[in-house]
């Protein structure tokens, strides 16, 4: 799955969505207690997956000539929890040029 573009994106769309959601549902409440202890791993562990995801988008638009409106939307998606979950299944059809 590494192999591809598309695969890459794949797997660093699910990693990126589990980290943040990780970050919103675990770190941030346990800080809003007065536990500082996961927010920085977590949000340092997110912060990378989400580089790793928008250079992930970055390469499959290059590789597959996606139109701007194509890699805004999936971009956009990687800041609304549980939408990189959603952006992963439709890129199992993507093996051609998207089209929006």
């Amino acid at each position: 799955m590494l192999s591809t573009p598309i695969g890459r994106l794949r797997v660093f769309s699910v990693l990126e969505a589990i980290s943040y959601l990780a970050l919103l549902s675990i770190a941030v409440p346990m800080q809003i207690g007065g536990n500082d202890s996961l927010i920085a791993p977590a949000g340092a562990t997110h912060g990378v997956l989400f580089i790793f995801y928008v250079l992930s988008a970055w390469q499959v638009r290059t590789a597959l000539s996606w139109p701007n409106n194509v890699i805004a939307k999936v971009l956009v998606a990687a800041v609304i929890p549980f939408a990189p979950f959603f952006v992963e299944r439709w890129l199992r059809t993507q093996q051609v040029p998207a089209h929006s």
